[in-house]
């Protein structure tokens, strides 16, 4: 195990990295020792001006381009990106804290996405009406609806970006992301496999820097004209409201709190195999992580046994090494955020049955926590964990399993697990959810659309619909003159 080089990252403007004018940088640190790794450039005023018109510029030449041709060169920033992977991975490790083996899927797949977008860009089709009268003709257009302005978070420092990147670019927008300064040098490299593959200057655009200040000056900039987010449901509402001031069109993909229930009749086996991986992955920092597990009474003692043994065998440690199965979290507030939600629950009668603890060594460790017997009252059935704490609750009819996971605001994942075609039929029309996996973990495509309801946003980042997001429909009636 040992730290490749890890280099400072710059600010892409006009496919050019730059240093911000006023010098401003900002350390990034490794999560699995604490360790200044490199310094990440933030973004002053000036520099998001010359990064608006960059993307002005580079719109006006995107969207002029064939749509074969920007396909082609889609296509050639995933090929290039499939080439880097290992490179790209161990510099999202050390920043980010995963284990290796999940920062190269990541690359892998976030490869996979630009070129699914890259076809679909090919079949984005407008319409001729028929019109009420022989000499006239009839038209639907759809249009690039502009530069395109994207907040992305830390825990997928690649597939968050190309979510949003991949739909942009395919329907002709160009695109100019503030990234995290956490995870700064992997996105990096992803943007260069653009720069490499000869998109035009100013088509994409990278900024990092104060949050609060570059919201609020690109989301009401006249150059931006829609706006997509990935984060936090509190911060994307004031976003949101922003953009609404200034009528920007928005895609939000917030917070979660996904349920599992585990149905009387589930396959046991399949369950547990299935939740407990996906609850550990990335630490538990995933939208979409299971966190509520609903279970039928009769097999809530299995159910935890199972957990806790898949977690007491989970290896702790840096992401680098071959070894570990479940690395640091991102930063210092969330061990904070699970000292207190492990604590609240213990002062509620909750069993603590593995882990709830901070490893003592440097780093960002907390043992994977296993806790059974909640009250839906607890501030981790109420509050998104985004770490490794499994919470379980007994139910005894699947009713009451349902009107639980509907309880809260949240609406982006699910989870559930039956033989039944009844019990899914009931799933299915009865969740209010946006994302639905029955007997398997998650699944998530470019294909398939990807997106909450309720509090957990609007929009989608998958399928034909996320298209959708980044085009305008524009009518047109032509008569003979």
């Amino acid at each position: 195990m040992t730290e490749s080089h890890y280099p400072d990252t710059q600010l892409l403007i006009a496919n050019t990295w730059v240093d911000a004018q006023d010098g401003r940088k900002q350390e990034v640190l490794n999560p699995a020792n604490g360790h200044i790794i490199g310094h990440v450039a933030c973004a002053s005023l000036q520099d998001l001006d010359q990064a608006l018109a960059a993307a002005q510029a580079g719109f006006n030449d995107w969207r002029a381009m064939p749509a074969y041709k920007r396909a082609e060169i889609m296509r050639k920033a995933a090929a290039l990106l499939r080439e880097r992977a290992v490179h790209i991975a161990r510099l999202m490790t050390q920043e980010q804290g995963k284990p290796l083996q999940e920062s190269q899927a990541e690359v892998l797949a976030g490869a996979s996405t630009l070129e699914w977008f890259a076809d679909e860009g090919l079949r984005i089709y407008g319409r001729l009406v028929p019109a009420r009268h022989p000499n006239m003709q009839q038209y639907v257009l759809k249009e690039p609806v502009g530069p395109v302005a994207a907040f992305t978070p830390w825990n997928f420092p690649i597939n968050q970006v190309v979510r949003k990147l991949g739909a942009a670019l395919a329907t002709g927008c160009s695109f100019l992301c503030k990234a995290a300064e956490e995870t700064p040098a992997s996105p990096a490299a992803l943007m260069q496999t653009f720069v490499d593959a000869g998109a035009p200057a100013g088509v994409v655009g990278l900024v990092y820097g104060d949050p609060e200040q570059i919201s609020s000056y690109l989301i009401p900039h006249p150059i931006i004209r829609k706006v997509t987010f990935t984060g936090s449901t509190a911060v994307g509402k004031r976003l949101a409201a922003l953009a609404g001031l200034h009528m920007k069109r928005t895609t939000m993909e917030l917070g979660g709190h996904a349920p599992v229930i585990i149905a009387r009749d589930a396959n046991l086996e399949q369950a547990i195999h299935a939740m407990a991986r996906a609850k550990f992955r990335n630490a538990g920092q995933v939208c979409i992580s299971p966190t509520r597990f609903l279970v039928h009474r009769s097999l809530l003692d299995d159910v935890a046994q199972g957990l806790v043994h898949y977690a007491e065998n989970l290896q702790l440690g840096d992401g680098l090494d071959a070894k570990t199965s479940l690395g640091p979290l991102a930063n210092p507030r969330r061990i904070s955020a699970m000292k207190l939600l492990v604590e609240d629950a213990h002062s509620q009668g909750a069993r603590i049955l593995t882990g709830g603890e901070r490893l003592d060594t440097e780093g960002n460790f907390f043992t994977p926590t296993v806790i059974s017997h909640l009250s839906t009252h607890t501030a981790l059935f109420n509050q998104e964990p985004f770490g490794p704490i499994a919470g379980l609750w007994a139910f005894d009819d699947l009713d009451e399993a349902i009107t639980e996971a509907n309880r809260l605001p949240y609406g982006l994942a699910a989870y559930a697990f039956t033989r039944s075609y009844e019990n899914v039929h009931k799933l299915l029309t009865r969740l209010e959810t946006g994302m639905l996996w029955v007997n398997q973990a998650a699944t998530p495509s470019p294909e398939l659309p990807f997106g909450g309801v309720k509090e957990s946003g609007y929009g989608s980042e998958g399928g034909p619909e996320a298209l959708e997001a980044y085009l305008n429909t524009k009518a047109a009636s032509v008569t003979a003159s």
